[in-house]
C-alpha cells in the first residue's frame, strides 16, 4: 500500500467482515464521529452502535453497520473489533439487513439469557436447600 492508503480490517468473534485498502474512514465513538486519514497518529478507541463509513480505493463511499466495539490504528492499519457487524454499499438496504439480522440475533441472545436464568435459579435453589439442611 502506499502513503495515501489505510488497511481497514473489520471482524466480529466469528468472521471477518471486510479487509480491503481504504482512502479514508469515518467511525462513531463514544465521544462522537470522528475521521481517520493515512497520515493520523495511532490511537484506540471505543465505539458505539453506529455506521462507519469508508471511501474505497475507486472514491466510492461503502458503510459497515456496527454492533459497538473497539477501533485500532497502527500505522496504516485500522482495525475494528466488534460483536455483530453488515457491510454495505447503500444505507437504505444497509437499515433493512441490520434489522433482520440483528433481530434474529436478538431474539437468539433473549433465549440464552433465560436460560441463564433459569440456571442461576436453579443453583440459588439448591444452595438454599443445602443452607436448610444443616
Amino acid at each position: 500500500m502506499t502513503d495515501a492508503r489505510l488497511r481497514l480490517v473489520v471482524f466480529t468473534p466469528s468472521d471477518s467482515v471486510f479487509d480491503d485498502g481504504v482512502l479514508r474512514i469515518t467511525a462513531v465513538g463514544a465521544r462522537g464521529a470522528f475521521g481517520i486519514l493515512p497520515r493520523h497518529v495511532d490511537f484506540a478507541a471505543p465505539l458505539v452502535p453506529g455506521i462507519l463509513t469508508y471511501v474505497d480505493e475507486d472514491d466510492e463511499e461503502a458503510f459497515v453497520a456496527l454492533d459497538g466495539g473497539v477501533l485500532l490504528k497502527i500505522g496504516a492499519t485500522v482495525r475494528v473489533a466488534t460483536r455483530r457487524a453488515v457491510q454495505g454499499r447503500e444505507l437504505d438496504s444497509l437499515h433493512q439487513t441490520v434489522e433482520q439480522q440483528f433481530s434474529v440475533l436478538s431474539e437468539h441472545e433473549q433465549e440464552a439469557r433465560s436460560a441463564i436464568a433459569r440456571l442461576e435459579a436453579g443453583i440459588i435453589r439448591r444452595f438454599l436447600q443445602v443452607g436448610q439442611t444443616r
